[in-house]
């Protein structure tokens, strides 16, 4: 009994230091636990985006709203008015466009807010100067008007977990997947012809993993320790990471397409532009 009392008591702190070492190894790769604000994490598709070939000359596009289309709410227990997914997807295409350094992003959500700010500057200039007729250069045109939005969420598409117990000693681990899906379209605005449409999906997942020890080691003396963590994948960034994939998707296709160009045409053969092509043609054969 001795033994045995012993053998529980090792592994009950065996399972503690394992928690305390996750702790540690949290708090090391992510800092304290009041972080300081810092830019927002990427995924590798951003890699992909900002390391693309430069084009032979930059699309000047617009974005008036990338909304979120699929009218999902969060489940119980949380707010029926709370949404699954992130309502600032137009700020967040809006960004990717600007990074991949392939566009010239014309502001068009805040719209009214701009023509606002450039009748009070033509106020201001006319009554400063009544002699002079200044005028502030007109707003630039787009070329491309860039529409689509967040067409579905699907949570619980896959769930699935693995325990097992000996003599009130366990350990078990549970996940859960949720599925994102965008939709972007690059429309001609001279013709209102639709130049290409890309659906990207993105997975969420969510995993739970613990232990615990629930025994009598002697008559009226219970031990019970329990340690575990849970990690979930940020809807936000793998929404972000959709978008981002679908922007890469939208220009390696156009240059396959020739609606737009390389600097150096040998580039088509970037391993970047290659891979993202190769996905499209992996999923026409299924």
């Amino acid at each position: 009994m001795k033994t045995l009392t012993q053998y529980i008591t090792a592994l009950a702190v065996l399972i503690c230091l394992t928690g305390c070492s996750q702790i540690k190894t949290q708090e090391a790769l992510f800092g304290k636990k009041t972080q300081e604000a810092v830019l927002t994490p990427r995924t590798s598709t951003y890699q992909d985006l900002v390391s693309l070939p430069k084009p032979k000359g930059k699309l000047v596009v617009a974005v008036y709203n990338f909304r979120d289309q699929t009218g999902q709410y969060k489940p119980s227990p949380a707010s029926t008015f709370s949404t699954a997914v992130s309502q600032g997807a137009t700020a967040m295409l809006s960004q990717a466009l600007n990074d991949s350094n392939w566009f010239i992003t014309l502001e068009r959500e805040g719209l009214q807010n701009l023509l606002t700010e450039r009748k009070i500057i033509r106020a201001s200039l006319k009554q400063s100067s009544q002699k002079k007729n200044i005028e502030i250069p007109p707003l630039m045109s787009a070329n491309m008007l860039l529409e689509g939005g967040i067409t579905a969420y699907e949570s619980n598409i896959k769930t699935g977990g693995a325990g097992a117990r000996y003599f009130g000693i366990g350990a078990s681990e549970q996940y859960r997947t949720d599925q994102v899906t965008v939709n972007l379209r690059a429309v001609d605005i001279r013709t209102g012809r639709i130049l290409n449409s890309i659906s990207t999906t993105k997975t969420i997942f969510s995993q739970e993993i613990k232990a615990d020890i629930f025994r009598f080691v002697e008559f009226k003396r219970l031990l019970e320790v329990e340690a575990g963590y849970t990690r979930n994948e940020p809807a936000q960034l793998s929404l972000m990471s959709a978008i981002e994939s679908a922007v890469v998707h939208l220009i390696a296709q156009g240059i396959e397409k020739k609606h737009w160009s390389l600097t150096n045409k040998e580039e088509i053969n970037n391993p970047i532009l290659q891979n993202y092509l190769h996905q499209r043609i992996v999923i026409s054969d299924l």
